[in-house]
């Protein structure tokens, strides 16, 4: 039943906040807007709690890939709140908060016997950090998305109201460019945190993980260094960044989709 009251803040948050940016609702653009920020705190508490006791069973940690996935929607969530503090990136906010409604009622799900395990206080911290990574990259998809859409508009002349829904364009291309900067930071600790404190690395199957999260650094890493010395924008970059986060959801849901779903396994 949490499951759907946060789905349902969740969506009427993203609701008004995209409403927000219409110019038929501009009278009422600010109480619109605290409504949301309000639904979305709740939401967010709620979710936080649910999670909390899904996650941590007893001594051990639920690491399902439902709740995985959650954990992804909780911080989308967070994120749509402080993007929305920005008017013109509240379309963006609205977006990353209804994937955050989907990923919310994914808590608790699919969980296996074996899922739930005792691990040490640095695994954690390597599993949250690598969590963390990816739903802020994820946030980084959306914009990437964004600006596609803005590309095609502004070269085929379509413009029209719902366009208030878009940041300018060099706003979405400058906060692409952040985002996957602060994202190849986290995954790069990720990945050497996962190296340092994750034992019997090719006994627990994550040998696949690790290595799509590689390819995926590589390529985000490609996308900075074509930025900072070339300039890339536009198209390129949009394609290559959206090529590391394909490669990254390999890593993070592929090879646990197979594990748990079809050969029954957990990571551990």
């Amino acid at each position: 039943m949490s499951e759907i009251t946060i789905f349902l803040l969740y969506v009427i948050a993203a609701t008004a906040c995209g409403a927000s940016r219409l110019p038929r609702f501009a009278a009422i653009q600010k109480p619109l807007f605290i409504i949301a920020a309000l639904l979305i705190a709740i939401g967010i508490a709620i979710h936080g709690k649910e999670l909390y006791a899904s996650i941590l069973v007893g001594t051990g940690f639920n690491l399902s890939l439902g709740n995985v996935a959650s954990l992804v929607g909780l911080e989308l969530a967070l994120i749509g709140l402080i993007a929305a503090l920005e008017p013109s990136l509240r379309g963006i906010s609205a977006s990353l908060l209804l994937l955050g409604a989907v990923a919310a009622t994914a808590t608790g799900l699919d969980t296996l016997p074996a899922g739930i395990v005792d691990i040490t206080w640095q695994v954690r911290v390597h599993v949250l950090i690598a969590v963390m990574s990816y739903g802020l990259l994820t946030v980084g998809a959306i914009v990437a998305l964004y600006a596609i859409v803005q590309e095609r508009q502004l070269r085929t002349r379509q413009l029209s109201s719902l366009n208030r829904l878009f940041a300018p364009l060099e706003t979405t291309e400058a906060l692409l460019f952040a985002i996957t900067a602060a994202g190849f930071a986290g995954l790069s600790l990720a990945i050497v945190s996962g190296l340092t404190f994750v034992e019997n690395l090719f006994a627990q199957h994550l040998v696949h993980k690790t290595a799509f999260s590689i390819l995926a650094l590589f390529v985000f890493g490609a996308l900075l260094v074509g930025r900072h010395f070339y300039g890339w924008r536009g198209t390129r970059a949009i394609k290559l960044y959206l090529g590391g986060f394909i490669l990254l959801c390999f890593a993070y849901f592929g090879a646990r989709l197979i594990l748990e779903q079809i050969l029954g396994r957990s990571w551990s």
